[in-house]
């Protein structure tokens, strides 16, 4: 046994009542009830306590009770010094009931000091206090040695079994609040994960979205200040209205993919490239369903892509390539160049930057770069 054995206290959710099943609490009660009628048989009992005696073995009962009590509490705040005195007071009434003649209520709290200090007190501590209440319990004791000896030995050990239960509990305890602990950080982590997630589909969506709107609507300010005809101002508004609708589709189609209800990928990539004269999607690999945070990075980069394509590449053919291999998702947009287009400033929106760092939080890569004809943008996502 180890120096920190002996001085280790037990701890405070092992000494205290956090924790204790209703039966255990219901036999502790018991046990005080028996004590306490052992304590009062053994002071009235005798038939010489009459007057003053009785008043005597009644304060003598509820003194001990109070310093029950505070030895209780003492060592639920782990004091030591308090806890040996208060022991002591107790160890001392023993004495004084024994030499005025109370032996019975003696023996019980020298049987008491000696079980409770085993079980509540650090063993450094508890073992030459329950030697003293042990010898003096044995010194009083009528009985023959060798009863007295098994009885001595009993006591012994029901105070350190009671003091290894009530350090079970104790860890018990302790590690069902670790476990609380956990699971609460695990659900603030998720929770916190989950804000990430809205508030990257809120910036791709709006950002993307208003962007284009300035740039028309700054397209037709201009064009109202230098006096153009109402048609070109006219075309400008209503392209604006069309980003507008757009970005308001793209809204709700992330609110749907917030809730889990995702159209197919394959369906929204068919849809994607419908409206974009000169693309077409092809698909290969065995089609799974894909995790919702990975599906919805396979779309934001196929819309982005096509959206760079009409603002630097007007007129280019385009081709989209989605394969699923057993490990991962490959995304493949490419164009065969073209002219400029009239977003070609518009530059505000989240972009291919955030799309990277998108797929970087999934554990993927997003590469996009020149070829020799058009651009080439290529998601890779584990799945």
């Amino acid at each position: 046994m180890t120096d920190n054995a002996w001085t280790r206290w037990p701890s405070r959710e092992a000494l205290g009542r956090v924790g204790v099943s209703r039966p255990r609490r219901m036999l502790a009660w018991a046990v005080r009830l028996v004590v306490l009628a052992l304590l009062l048989w053994g002071a009235f009992d005798d038939h010489h306590v009459h007057g003053w005696g009785t008043v005597a073995a009644v304060g003598g009962i509820l003194l001990a009770g109070a310093l029950s009590w505070a030895f209780y509490r003492s060592t639920c705040q782990h004091r030591l010094w308090t806890s040996l005195a208060v022991v002591t007071l107790l160890l001392g009434l023993a004495v004084v009931a024994q030499w005025t003649g109370f032996r019975g209520p003696a023996l019980v709290v020298w049987c008491g000091c000696a079980i409770s200090s085993l079980e509540r007190m650090p063993l450094g501590a508890a073992t030459p206090v329950a030697s003293v209440a042990l010898a003096s319990f044995s010194a009083v004791n009528n009985d023959v040695w060798l009863t007295t000896a098994a009885t001595v030995t009993g006591m012994a050990l029901a105070g350190y079994v009671l003091r290894l239960d009530a350090e079970a509990r104790g860890n018990a305890q302790r590690l069902l609040a670790q476990e609380r602990a956990a699971r609460s950080a695990e659900a603030e982590s998720a929770a916190l994960a989950e804000r990430a997630r809205i508030a990257r589909e809120i910036h791709d969506v709006l950002a993307h979205s208003l962007s284009a709107q300035l740039v028309h609507l700054e397209a037709a300010r201009l064009l109202i200040e230098r006096g153009v005809d109402r048609e070109q101002i006219l075309e400008r508004v209503v392209a604006a209205r069309a980003m507008a609708s757009d970005g308001l589709a793209e809204t709700r189609q992330a609110l749907s993919a917030l809730r889990g209800e995702l159209t197919p990928l394959e369906d929204f990539l068919a849809e994607l490239v419908s409206v974009a004269d000169g693309a077409d999607v092809t698909v290969t690999g065995d089609r799974r369903q894909l995790p919702a945070e990975v599906s919805q990075a396979v779309r934001r980069v196929a819309q982005e892509a096509l959206t760079n394509v009409r603002k630097h590449a007007r007129g280019a053919k385009v081709r989209i390539r989605l394969d699923y291999s057993e490990h991962q998702v490959t995304l493949n947009v490419s164009d065969s160049g073209g002219t400029p287009g009239e977003l070609t400033g518009a530059g505000a929106g989240y972009g291919l930057l955030g799309m990277r760092e998108r797929a970087e939080l999934l554990g993927g890569s997003l590469d996009a770069g020149p070829r020799e004809e058009g651009f080439v943008v290529t998601l890779k996502v584990p799945v």
